[in-house]
């Protein structure tokens, strides 16, 4: 189970990025466009989830951060996303980024 937290600055996004270099702890990213009637669904999905879930943790699940391309486009050039909607997971020592979108939902658990 994840938990959406939109990012509105590249600051914010550089802040995050700076706690997992240090911490070296699992990071996912969803990036997305308003302008995507994919990536809209998927964060409706989320959020539906969230409010249908009586299962929900928030303790217990893991944060899902959310760039919008519109308002932080630097970001996609950091991790060469070039598809709408893209899943990025940064572990320990590598990254992985997926843009197929039935493996991004199953990723997500919707």
């Amino acid at each position: 189970m994840y938990t959406p937290i939109f990012l509105s600055t590249e600051n914010q996004l550089n802040k995050v990025l700076r706690k997992q270099k240090k911490y070296n702890h699992r990071l996912s990213i969803l990036f997305v466009s308003l302008w995507d009637k994919e990536s809209m669904n998927l964060i409706e999905g989320l959020k539906r989830r969230i409010a249908t879930d009586s299962m929900y943790n928030k303790e217990q699940s893991k944060d899902l951060y959310i760039s919008n391309s519109f308002v932080m486009p630097h970001s996609f050039v950091i991790f060469k996303t070039f598809k709408i909607p893209a899943l990025v997971n940064l572990f320990k020592d590598s990254m992985r980024c997926e843009d197929y979108l039935p493996k991004i939902y199953e990723e997500l658990g919707l």
